[in-house]
This record gives structure tokens, sequence and C-alpha cells, in this order.
């Protein structure tokens, strides 16, 4: 059975740290296989506003966005038909790891 932190939390009023918690549930005879945080995964991605956006010069498909987001401002094409100038989305920055599709985002 899988099961978040946060929903264990929810049902288990305990300071312990989570080491202890799952060393406990070990020892009731629960055997934890796995602790996984999906949070690092995606440490790198970020919200962003969209300061412009224009239809790329060479191809119909693709947008040209300059977004803000903490790190700056940058140039990035898009694939997103509805992005739009004012709109406010997910943004990882060049060397990002995507998780689940074993690619890392690059600049070209």
């Amino acid at each position: 059975m899988k099961f978040t932190y946060g929903w264990l939390r929810d049902h288990l009023e305990t300071d312990a740290s989570l080491e202890q918690i799952t060393d406990t549930l070990t020892m009731v005879g629960l055997e934890v296989e796995g602790v996984e945080n999906k949070a690092e995964e995606l440490a790198a991605f970020t919200a962003a506003r969209v300061l412009k956006a224009e239809q790329h010069p060479n191809a119909d498909k693709l947008r040209v966005c300059e977004v803000e987001w903490s790190g700056g401002i940058e140039k990035v094409v898009c694939g997103a038909p509805n992005a739009r100038t004012g709109m406010v989305g997910v943004f990882a920055p060049s060397g990002s790891y995507r998780p689940g599709s074993g690619m890392t985002l690059q600049a070209t």
C-alpha cells in the first residue's frame, strides 16, 4: 500500500521524525519497502509569468514566450497553443530533469 507522509500525519498525532515512523511501522509488522520524496524530483519547477507571447516565425505550432521567474527573465520556445501574455504557468530552466520522461531540458 502506498500513502503520503501528509496523509499519515493527518491520522497520526506525533512529533516523531520520518525515520522513526518508518522504523516503528516495521517493528509492528508492516513492511516499509521505501520512502520516495517526489518534491525533490520537481524542485527545479517553479511558477512563471508570461510577459510576452508571439507566434514563432518559423513554426506554426510553436510560440516564443518571454517569461519572468525567480531566476530572472528568459525567452523560451513553447508548444502550448494557449500560451498568452499575462498567464502564469509552470517553468523549468534549462538543465532541469523532467521525471518520467528521461529527458533533460536543454537550450538550443
